[in-house]
């Protein structure tokens, strides 16, 4: 196995356990964040709905983008990293990152509430999430567009050769 291959195989069982942890977070913890809002205000009848439709909504494209960087990593492996396909891999998690910064800046009055109602006030985790989104989505855009820069210098050379 060479250091590439090691690396990459070492990506892919980090990435398992992000995903392990956020399907650990998605199953223990988000009914009980539900539950808590609702009991804390019960005059908000759909509260618990909220909850679920903003963490449950963001788990989606979380897991796709986990799907793309295991393609990206795929690809690493089989010595074409310089592709269309890896192009297309970052796109995705591109927008996968901004559509999870998306739910949550809209789900941002939501975690208000819920914080108001928390001793110490953990408000500031939404705007956390959101901003290592949106880093992550400016990262893999820069990463897109060097890749295809990369793609069309390497395209060029291979016509000149």
């Amino acid at each position: 196995m060479s250091v590439k291959r090691g690396s990459t195989t070492f990506l892919k069982v980090i990435i398992s356990l992000a995903g392990m942890a956020v399907l650990a977070l998605c199953i223990f913890l988000v009914p009980h964040v539900a539950n808590f809002a609702s009991t804390s205000y019960p005059t908000i009848a759909p509260m618990k709905y909220f909850v679920f439709i903003v963490m449950y909504g963001a788990a989606v494209p979380f897991y796709f983008a986990l799907y793309q960087t295991f393609n990206l990593l795929r690809y690493i492996d089989a010595k074409t990293p310089f592709s269309d396909l890896s192009v297309k891999a970052l796109k995705n998690i591109k927008y996968c990152a901004m559509i999870i910064s998306s739910i949550y800046i809209v789900g941002s009055p939501l975690f208000y509430f819920i914080a108001k109602k928390v001793d110490p006030p953990v408000g500031k985790l939404g705007f956390v999430i959101v901003f290592a989104s949106f880093v992550i989505a400016v990262f893999a855009a820069i990463l897109q567009r060097l890749l295809q820069e990369v793609i069309s210098i390497k395209l060029e050379n291979d016509l000149t050769v």
